[in-house]
C-alpha cells in the first residue's frame, strides 16, 4: 500500500496519521512543516550544511556511497554505520529549529541527527535498519524530509510479504517508534524518473 496523503499547505499541522504495521509503531505527519517553510529550510541546509561524499568497502573496493551525509548533534554523540564512524558537528540554528518542532509530537528529546542529501533519482540507500547499539533498545528514529517526493520502501526482516511504501513529501515528517528498527526494513530506492534535491534528516537519540 502507498501512502499519499499529501495536499498544499500554507501552514504547518500536527494532524497525524497512524500507519499499521505489524510489529511497529509508524506515524506520519504530512503537514509538519508548511511548503514555505520546508523550501526555506531546503536552502538553509543546501547552503548552510558541510556535505560529505563518504565511502564504504565492498568485496574489497571502496566506493562512494550514493548520497551525500552529515551528521550533527550534541558533543561527543559518535555514530558508525555501514562501517563509516561520524563524529557529530554543533547544531546549527536550523537543525535546532526542526528538532524543537517535532519534538512537540515525538516524546522525545532528540540529541543527533543524521542528515542525507539525495542529489537525483540516482541517489539511494539500500535496505537497513536504524537498529545500531549506541542507539539503544527500541529507538526512536524522527524521519523529516524536505524537496523532491520520494518512496520510503518497508518490509518485514522474517515476513517477506509484509511490504508499506509511504511517499515522503516536502515537509513531511515520519515517527517510527517501539519495535519498528527490530522486525523492518526500509530504504530508498533508486528511480530513473528526473528528480531534483531531497534532504533527509533523521534525528536521534545516541546513548
Amino acid at each position: 500500500m502507498i501512502y499519499d496523503l499529501f495536499s498544499k499547505s500554507s501552514e504547518g499541522s500536527d494532524s497525524a496519521q497512524e500507519i499499521y504495521m505489524p510489529d511497529a509503531e509508524v506515524c506520519l505527519y504530512s503537514f509538519m512543516f508548511s511548503e514555505d517553510e520546508a523550501n526555506q529550510m531546503l536552502e538553509n541546509l543546501l547552503a548552510g550544511i558541510s556535505w560529505t561524499q563518504e565511502k564504504i568497502h565492498l568485496y574489497g573496493k571502496e566506493h562512494n556511497i550514493p548520497r551525500m551525509t552529515a551528521w550533527h548533534g550534541e558533543p561527543d554523540k559518535t555514530y558508525i554505520y555501514s562501517g563509516i564512524r561520524a563524529e557529530s558537528m554543533p547544531w546549527t540554528p536550523t537543525l535546532l529549529k526542526i528538532k524543537e518542532r517535532i519534538e512537540r509530537v515525538s516524546d522525545v528529546t532528540f540529541n543527533s541527527v543524521l542528515l542525507n542529501l539525495y542529489r537525483n533519482g540516482s541517489d539511494s540507500v539500500s535496505w537497513h535498519a536504524d537498529d545500531e547499539p549506541e542507539l539503544g533498545r527500541n529507538p526512536t528514529i524522527g524521519s523529516v524530509s524536505f524537496g523532491e517526493s520520494r518512496t520510503f520502501q518497508m518490509k518485514h526482516k522474517w515476513h517477506k510479504s509484509k511490504r508499506q511504501n509511504i511517499t515522503l513529501h516536502n515537509g513531511s515528517y515520519l515517527l517510527m517508534k517501539g519495535t519498528t528498527q527490530h522486525h523492518w526494513l526500509h530504504q530508498i530506492p533508486k528511480s530513473k524518473r528526473q528528480m531534483s534535491h531531497r534532504i533527509n534528516l533523521t534525528y536521534r537519540v545516541v546513548k
